[in-house]
């Protein structure tokens, strides 16, 4: 289900692929972060996702006028992990609002794993 915005010029549709792509853009250009895990289990920690699939790590729910995005991640080993997760909060919800219009209810990380940086 897309985002319909309606403007003086004409109608803006924002697809949640979108949305997910802008959010795991944003996440993965945070420091710590090794890279998106994705949003299946079954596939482990070895599912470590590449940069031109940054949206299969991300899900993102719309509600009403409010967005819900949750990102998997991968951490690099010896970071503070609440700290990269604070980081990736705030840089997506100020990304996606700044980019989209759209206001960000949550932003929620779930840490799939940790990884030697190398």
């Amino acid at each position: 289900m897309a985002k319909l915005m309606e403007t003086k010029l004409g109608n803006v549709e924002i697809s949640e692929d979108v949305i997910a792509t802008i959010s795991g853009a944003a996440a993965i250009e945070c420091y710590g972060l090794v890279g998106m895990a994705s949003r299946k289990i079954s596939d482990g920690v070895s599912g470590l996702l590449k940069r031109e699939n940054l949206s299969k790590g991300v899900s993102v729910t719309l509600q009403e006028e409010d967005l819900i995005i949750d990102l998997n991640i991968i951490v690099g080993y010896g970071i503070k992990i609440s700290e990269v997760a604070s980081n990736v909060m705030d840089r997506v919800r100020y990304t996606v609002e700044t980019m989209t219009g759209l206001k960000v209810a949550e932003v929620n990380v779930n840490v799939q794993g940790v990884r030697f940086l190398e």
